[in-house]
């Protein structure tokens, strides 16, 4: 179980989450400028406190302290474990897609460090782009190694920022469906957030719901996303 309580103030944007999150698969859904982003970049502990910005809070995942401010300041203790994909890849543009994803591989030994790539690039359906370079990649292709570079470590918490904007929704579909699998196996708690409600509606999710930095509604994707699939209907049914 996620549990957050969380206060951040970054410009004239005041963002506030107390929840707690038990499901193994969590949408936050919202509107452009609703802090879905800055929710995930808190939950990642990569979100700091610059001039005239304030941050405030504790995060836990099932009873360990992932992140706390003390007096005002952010603290981690012990490691963290946690992975954050974003729609920016965020490659290394020196190394080969293998490399990228081997790169918190180190302390592993070869062969199993090599095999942990391989598996990792077939979940993503990209395993013929292992000796290819970042800028040899379509957007949707650099995508799919990010994830893989992701989840290599073996992450007990995914956060996945709309991490799949440059795939077609059938592509995109197969992908989520394939890495959801693969997260409840491994017993990976995962946070897609999202402005596409289908996203939510195709993996029976919970939704955390997001207005102006203020969670207004926690459920199934069914009830509380009840407004949004019958707007997508009414779209549909539109000539």
């Amino acid at each position: 179980m996620l549990e957050l309580s969380l206060r951040a103030r970054r410009g004239s944007f005041h963002l506030e989450v107390v929840c707690s999150l038990a499901s193994d698969w969590t949408v936050i859904f919202g509107p452009s400028g609703s802090g879905k982003s800055t929710l995930l970049r808190l939950l990642a502990g990569l979100d700091r406190n610059s001039r005239g910005d304030t941050a405030t809070g504790k995060i836990s995942l099932d009873g360990r302290i992932l992140t706390e401010t003390t007096r005002g300041v952010w603290c981690k203790p012990g490691h963290r474990r946690t992975s954050l994909v974003t729609q920016r890849s965020s490659l290394f543009p020196h190394l080969s897609v293998e490399a990228n994803v081997a790169y918190s591989l180190a302390n592993l030994e070869r062969a199993i460090r090599t095999a942990r790539v391989d598996e990792m690039l077939e979940l993503v359906d990209a395993s013929n782009l292992g000796k290819r370079r970042p800028q040899d990649l379509s957007g949707g292709q650099a995508q799919r190694v990010a994830l893989a570079r992701a989840l290599a470590p073996g992450p007990r918490l995914l956060l996945l920022d709309e991490p799949f904007s440059a795939l077609d929704g059938v592509a995109s579909d197969a992908l989520i469906g394939r890495l959801q699998t693969w997260a409840r196996a491994n017993g990976v708690q995962t946070v897609l957030a999202t402005h596409d409600a289908t996203d939510a509606f195709s993996t029976g999710a919970e939704v955390a719901l997001l207005r102006e930095g203020r969670l207004i509604a926690q459920g199934p994707a069914t009830e509380v996303l009840q407004d949004e699939r019958e707007r997508i209907a009414l779209r549909l049914m539109t000539p």
